[in-house]
Order: structure tokens, then C-alpha cells, then sequence
């Protein structure tokens, strides 16, 4: 077995030797399982709070960047520094598969409402030869009522069936920067004065996010070190969301503002922004992969020997909820795409191979780093079952003497006492759940909010249906590896203007 394949065992292995303890032991050692259970709730019920506090402090400064004016900022605040905010161009990739028209058009309708001088927007749109005729159709009809707003707008098509490549959104980016680089070295602009966006085509974004993105660009410590990540909200349709739905994309977009207030911890999510001489130097996205998003960071970090940081920008972008026609199919979609994302797991065997032959990056950031990313996805998959399992499981294996004994009678209630306690996170995330709501629609009522607020109540079976229950899948098929090994999975986007949904 080669040294990448005993990697790629290793997240799949830690989880379910997790899993299988569980069980043992509660039938083997059913006391030390109840008292360990009763000390992982109350680290659980302080990591809640501890996290619940980030969530709050990332809230505060994201209200308080929107209401300030970056461009003015840039224009007659900012101290001279090594670049000048008018010199910075921004590259703007948008990779599209089958999105319907009028999401991709939202989209543009936000980036001409931003304040930032047009003539600075480098825009290329990025299709997909293999998404047929119709795509290409869509594309040139965005081209016919946006490509002259811009400095320049180019449409690149991704060539199906290259070799050594996986048809996903990595490969797709490749393709379109490569085909960007051309035109900007005909344009003779320096590289270390472009920054590249890269945005889900249902990204939008606020009237001054290019000002603040900007602004952080030219006062980071080291802005061609680093890359820049916009908190996703995905509220775009939130209100077409059954109330499952609502509550998974209302905890993703929570989980990443908690990141914001630990950029130690940062690595980047769907859309960012990032110097492009470094995206050059490191040879653009890798084509054969699906977590294109979160490896890019790893590429740079382990490229510029661990000189690479994200820079939180406390600032939004708004994105789709995953939402289908129906209610099955769209806990279908949820499912298979929180299984993506929690395909993140294929950077573990990546940065352990890579901090093996990297000799420069420092073995303190190389230990943090590997404990803190394999702990990450061993408690994405782990932790709710064990919550929710252990309160029960050694009065059910664990025999007669254990069951009927002070401390068996006792575990259920203690248990219960300490998730109760837990709660202040889910009534945290109820209120910004209500308070990060977009503009709402006609119909909604006051009674709505009651509803908005009371759906968490879902919280603990989303944790583990669309939480735990799709990383053990990826962390199994990554160790299983070949066949079982995921490919890009396209969220289909669908919104319907007409549809409300209530629960």
C-alpha cells in the first residue's frame, strides 16, 4: 500500500473505530462510557457557548462593515501604501454549468449595482462544453446585456473529456484563468495588481464589496500572501426553503462566521478572492479534484512553505439555498451536497504528504495544522452521534448490574440537564436566523417569524442526517478509495418566483 493510500484511510478509520467503541464499550465498560458521556456533554455545552460567542462578535462586525462606505475609504482614508487602490483590477470568475438564466442575470444585476468603478472589472464566464448548446445560449444572452459594462467580459467553454481531469468546477476554473492570462498579458497588466474572485454563479454581491475587498487587500500584512473570504450567506431563495432546508443553510452560514472570528483556523469556502500572481505562480486550481475551493489553500501553503493565510473579510455575499421542486427531491440535493462538501476530507492525504516532503514549513504549524484539520472532520462525523447515542447506550448494553445502579438511573437525566443547557447556541442561531432574513415577500406575516424561529427545533436531526451521516459516507468512500471515490456533484439551482414555502 503506498504512503497516499494509508493517508487516505486515515479520517475513514479514526471515525469508524469511533463508532465501533461506542458501541463496545458500552457493553464492556458501560460506567467509565457514562461518565465519559456526562464530561463530553459538559465540554460540548462550553464549546457552545464559546462558539456561540464568535458567532456574536462576527455578527457585530459584519453589521458594522456594511454600513460603512469602502470606496470613500479607499478614495480619502487609506494611507499610501505599496499599491495604489486605483491600479488594482479585479478578475471575476464565474463558473456555470445548467443554471437557468435568470439566476446568472441576478447575479450580474449585483456586480453593475456595486460602487466600484466598472472599468476595473476583468469578467469571464465560465462554461461547460459538456452542458451543451443551451448553456452557451445563456451565456451569450448575459454577454449581449453585460459584456459592455465592464472593462472586458470573456466567455471561456471548458473542453469536455481532457485527460487527467475530473469535469467539476476546479478543472472549469483552470480552463478559464489560463484563458485569462492570455488576455491579460496582451493587456501588459501587472499580475501583483489583479485579484481574482472566484464566485458560484449564484453569488451576489453587496453595493461596496469590492471596496472592502479592496481596502483589505492594501492594508493586509502580506496581501500577495493571502487569500480573502466574504462570509456565504445563503438566503438568495431562502424563502422558496422548506424549513430543513432553512436550517442547514442558516448552520453552514453560521459555522463560517465562527471561522471568521478564527482566521487561525481559516481555509477557504466556495467563493474568495486571492492574488492572482499567486494563483500563476502555484499553476492555477488542481483539475483533479472536487474540494477545489479548500485545496487551493493547501496548494498555497504548502507552495509559499506555510506563508499563506486567509484574511476574513466580515462582509457577505448572498448565495442559493439548495432548493428543488419538491420537498424529497430537495433533501435529496442537501444530502449529496453536504456529501461534497464533507469530501473536504481528500486534503487530509494531501497536506500530510505535502508537510512530509515540505522540509521549510515548521513542525509547530505542521502539527497544528494536521491535528486541527483531522479533528475538524472526525467531529463533523462523530459528535452528534455520540451526543445523541451515549445517553442511551450503556443503559441498553451495558447488563443488569449497570442498569440497575445509581448511575445508570441517573445518566439520562444528567444528560438531558446539560443539552438543555446547550440550547443558548440553537436559540442564538434561531434569533439571527430571523435577523439575517432578506427583504420579505408580500406574504410573508408576522406569524412567520414564529415559524422561522421554531424550526430549530430541527437542529438535532439535521446534525445528524445531513451532518454526521454524509461525512462517515465521504470518509468511507475516500478509504475505500477507487471506485467508491466521489466526483463533482453539480447543486442544481432552481427558484421559482410564485412558491412560498412555510414549514
Amino acid at each position: 500500500m503506498s504512503q497516499m493510500r494509508l493517508y487516505e484511510f486515515i479520517p475513514g478509520f479514526l471515525s469508524w473505530i469511533t463508532i465501533i467503541l461506542m458501541f463496545l464499550l458500552s457493553w464492556l465498560f458501560p460506567a467509565g462510557v457514562a461518565i465519559f458521556i456526562i464530561l463530553f456533554d459538559i465540554y460540548w455545552l462550553l464549546k457552545t457557548i464559546y462558539l456561540s460567542l464568535h458567532l456574536r462578535s462576527t455578527f457585530v462586525r459584519m453589521k458594522k462593515n456594511l454600513k460603512i462606505n469602502w470606496l470613500a475609504k479607499l478614495t480619502h482614508n487609506l494611507q499610501p501604501t505599496t499599491y495604489n487602490w486605483k491600479d488594482i483590477y479585479h478578475l471575476i470568475i464565474l463558473p456555470m454549468y445548467n443554471e437557468p438564466y435568470e439566476i446568472v442575470k441576478e447575479s450580474f444585476d449585483a456586480l453593475i449595482n456595486t460602487n466600484y468603478p466598472k472599468d476595473k472589472f476583468i469578467i469571464v464566464l465560465a462554461t461547460e462544453q459538456r452542458a451543451g448548446q443551451i448553456i452557451q445560449e445563456t451565456a451569450k444572452k448575459i454577454e449581449e446585456n453585460f459584456g459592455n459594462k465592464f472593462f472586458k467580459f470573456l466567455i471561456t467553454t471548458h473542453p469536455a473529456d481532457l485527460p487527467n481531469e475530473i469535469p467539476g468546477k476546479g478543472s472549469n476554473e483552470t480552463w478559464a484563468g489560463k484563458q485569462a492570462k492570455i488576455l491579460i498579458d496582451q493587456l501588459k497588466i501587472s499580475y501583483e495588481n489583479i485579484l481574482v474572485s472566484v464566485f458560484d454563479v449564484d453569488t451576489q454581491v453587496p453595493l461596496d464589496y469590492f471596496g472592502i475587498l479592496t481596502y483589505t487587500f492594501l492594508t493586509a500584512k502580506n496581501p500577495q500572501r493571502s487569500s480573502f473570504q466574504p462570509i456565504s450567506l445563503f438566503t438568495n431563495n431562502i424563502f422558496q426553503a422548506p424549513a430543513l432546508a432553512r436550517v442547514i443553510a442558516f448552520s453552514s452560514t453560521f459555522w463560517h462566521m465562527i471561522q471568521q472570528s478564527r482566521p487561525e483556523r481559516l481555509t477557504t469556502f466556495s467563493s474568495h478572492s486571492m492574488p492572482f500572481k499567486a494563483i500563476v505562480e502555484i499553476g492555477f486550481w488542481q483539475t483533479d479534484i472536487v474540494s477545489e475551493d479548500s485545496r487551493i489553500f493547501w496548494q498555497c501553503y504548502i507552495h509559499y512553505n506555510g506563508d499563506w493565510r486567509v484574511v476574513p473579510l466580515d462582509y457577505p455575499v448572498s448565495m442559493d439555498a439548495n432548493v428543488a421542486p419538491t420537498f424529497w427531491q430537495t433533501m435529496i440535493n442537501q444530502y449529496k451536497q453536504q456529501r461534497r462538501w464533507g469530501w473536504g476530507c481528500e486534503n487530509i492525504p494531501y497536506l500530510l504528504d505535502g508537510f512530509k516532503k515540505n522540509k521549510k514549513i515548521s513542525w509547530t504549524k505542521k502539527l497544528y495544522w494536521k491535528f486541527n484539520y483531522i479533528e475538524g472532520f472526525h467531529s463533523w462525523a462523530t459528535n452528534s452521534l455520540i451526543i445523541f447515542a451515549l445517553g442511551w447506550l450503556p443503559i441498553i448494553l451495558g447488563g443488569p448490574d449497570f442498569k440497575f445502579s445509581i448511575l445508570s438511573y441517573n445518566l439520562p437525566f444528567v444528560t438531558k440537564t446539560i443539552m438543555n443547557l446547550a440550547m443558548i447556541g440553537i436559540i442564538t442561531s434561531a434569533v439571527l436566523g430571523v435577523v439575517l432574513l432578506p427583504p420579505k415577500p408580500k406574504w410573508f406575516k408576522k406569524r412567520h417569524y414564529f415559524l422561522y424561529f421554531i424550526q430549530w427545533i430541527l437542529m438535532p436531526f439535521t446534525l445528524i442526517i445531513f451532518g454526521a451521516f454524509p461525512a462517515i459516507e465521504s470518509q468511507t468512500r475516500l478509504m475505500l478509495g477507487g471506485k467508491f471515490k466521489l466526483g463533482f456533484w453539480v447543486t442544481p439551482k432552481h427558484r421559482n418566483a410564485a412558491q412560498q414555502t412555510n414549514l
